[in-house]
């Protein structure tokens, strides 16, 4: 067969669904049936295919249909290609049925198992999706979600967004660190260790001390390259408490931090066209959050 140039703007769906019906149902014709079209337009489409693609994607003879090796792969392709059309149409026609909430480090701390739970229960009709993305607004700027977590210090004016709590700061320390031993640590004790800070969605900075008593400094960029750093026991991470609830790992400790001040906890979302639950979202990270606060016999 003669091989020709194309773009991806001459392929159709229309190719890829013939391919993969008459493959499915063994001949032109029931896969005509299938797809409510007539044999000859079957035959059409997949000759339209196989000539955009310059090779030959099936035998064959008066009672047997088969892909050639080449449509085997083809084939596998057409129907990943076919299933993410049909994602897409399901995304855009009821995209509001689903709601992502993005995250760099560890969505709600301590809180993310009751908010799932008792956004199932209340929010049947939408399910909910935790996204987990390494970037300082938690996929929200890359178009990975609906709304995001943000704890680390941000720029939030381009953004709607909404205080939701505090979480106390504590101390990451290898398991046969010195301070492991201890119940607490202080904030003017940390300028004795080195301190491993994440640089692209890390919490901490080293404003949190004195310009002439900064403690010295080693840059990692994810969460797994900063629990790695400190577990070598050269150094200590400072972080808030939710990371302590969400990576809690062999050779890793978390102590309380002592004279720190609370890191704030932001819901952040796209001023334009904001998901129909977001404000369902907010109040229940609001509550969850506020009753921390409470007696334990006013807490819900």
């Amino acid at each position: 067969m003669e091989e020709r140039r194309w773009n991806t703007t001459d392929l159709e769906l229309k190719h890829l669904r013939c391919l993969v019906a008459i493959i499915d149902t063994g001949s032109f014709t029931d896969a005509g049936f299938e797809l409510g079209i007539s044999q000859a337009a079957v035959s059409r489409n997949l000759r339209g295919l196989e000539q955009l693609l310059g090779v030959r994607l099936l035998h064959r003879t008066s009672r047997t249909v088969a892909p050639t090796s080449t449509g085997v792969r083809v084939l596998a392709r057409a129907r990943i290609l076919l299933a993410g059309a049909h994602d897409l149409v399901a995304e855009a026609t009821g995209g509001h049925a689903r709601l992502h909430i993005g995250h760099a480090w560890s969505a709600f701390g301590s809180h993310t198992t009751e908010f799932q739970r008792r956004w199932h229960e209340r929010h049947p009709e939408v399910e909910l999706r935790l996204v987990r993305h390494n970037s300082p607004t938690g996929g929200l700027a890359e178009g990975m979600c609906d709304l995001a977590v943000v704890r680390a210090p941000l720029d939030l004016k381009p953004w709607s967004h909404a205080l939701v709590g505090h979480e106390h700061r504590v101390v990451a320390l290898a398991s046969d660190d010195p301070w492991a031993r201890r119940r607490s640590i202080r904030l003017d004790e940390i300028p004795a260790r080195t301190l491993v800070i994440d640089r692209r969605t890390g919490t901490t900075t080293l404003g949190l001390w004195p310009a002439d008593e900064r403690p010295d400094v080693e840059y990692t960029h994810d969460i797994d390259d900063w629990l790695a750093a400190i577990a070598t026991s050269r150094s200590v991470g400072v972080t808030p408490r939710a990371t302590a609830a969400q990576y809690r790992r062999d050779g890793i400790v978390y102590r309380p931090l002592r004279d720190a001040a609370p890191v704030p906890v932001h819901l952040i979302w796209r001023r334009q066209d904001p998901h129909p639950a977001t404000h369902a979202a907010v109040a229940l990270a609001i509550d969850l959050y506020h009753g921390e606060d409470k007696p334990p016999s006013l807490r819900k």
